[in-house]
């Protein structure tokens, strides 16, 4: 997407990222989950927030319902309008990482040009995609919001899994299974995952 707006300049900052880094005791990262909906990536997000707040670090989850709530309030469904989601997400999120914040992104994020889009404006070693398995059936036998119902009917078009593609991401950094391991389980290979990856200290 071209730049818009004309007569504006890029200012740097005064405190260099490794200074930051040293000041706050992390590295700032960005852990991008995607999946279908209900395969947990919301509920794994916000328990591996809280492991790593426990622990000291700091961490914030952007949540894909939430965010329509605001700053994506005028989007829909549609590709162009997913596309466009995830692009300001991304931006968000590589704010969010500068900061030397440990972001964890729970979007669906159906395909995998956006997906890879975010990973090209970020930093190198400071994305990781992770892909949250859970099958169609698994997903549509929790259906907590009861979309997969609605969608099977015809009254949610678009619907990923169901009337919409989605595109498994082909090499991610990290794969968690919600359909044989609990959420702690699930959220804590996170958090071990960033440490080895040399983004916290455990």
């Amino acid at each position: 997407m071209s730049t818009k707006a004309t007569n504006i300049h890029w200012h740097g900052a005064n405190v260099s990222n490794e200074e930051r880094q040293q000041a706050v005791g992390q590295k700032g990262a960005v852990v991008w989950l995607t999946g279908l909906s209900a395969s947990g990536k919301s509920t794994i997000a916000r328990r591996a927030e809280q492991m790593l707040l426990e622990r000291g670090f700091s961490a914030y989850v952007l949540d894909g319902d939430n965010i329509r709530f605001g700053l994506n309030k005028d989007l829909g469904f549609s590709p162009a309008d997913r596309t466009e989601n995830i692009r300001r997400i991304g931006e968000v999120a590589k704010l969010f990482a500068d900061a030397c914040v440990v972001t964890l992104t729970a979007f669906i994020s159906p395909y995998r040009e956006d997906r890879d889009k975010v990973r090209a404006i970020m930093p190198e070693g400071t994305f990781f995609e992770a892909y949250v398995q859970a099958s169609i059936e698994v997903c549509e036998s929790r259906d907590p919001k009861g979309l997969y119902k609605k969608a099977r009917a015809g009254q949610i078009p678009e619907f990923t899994g169901i009337s919409a593609p989605y595109e498994e991401p082909l090499s991610p950094e990290m794969v968690i299974d919600t359909g044989s391991k609990s959420v702690d389980e699930c959220a804590m290979a996170i958090v071990e995952s960033l440490a080895a990856k040399g983004i916290i200290k455990l």
